[in-house]
């Protein structure tokens, strides 16, 4: 449903909070964009593969220990 506006300055109160959430919106799109490339970092991919392998080296070696044959 449209708004019916009875003067100028209900205008420009609407363009204004429109701007300004405009502007917040952008803000908040940046700091994700930021975010993502903090998280492909080649960095990030090598620490996250060494818990990885050290998880599943551990569970190697537990299983090794209690099911020995």
């Amino acid at each position: 449903m449209s708004k019916v506006y009875t003067t100028f300055e209900q205008i420009e109160s609407d363009l204004k909070r429109f701007k300004l959430e405009r502007d917040i919106a952008w803000e908040e799109l940046k700091l994700v964009k930021n975010e993502y490339k903090d998280e492909l970092k080649p960095l990030n991919w090598i620490t996250s593969a060494l818990k990885f392998t050290s998880k599943y080296g551990i569970m190697l070696i537990l299983k090794r220990i209690f099911f020995r044959k």
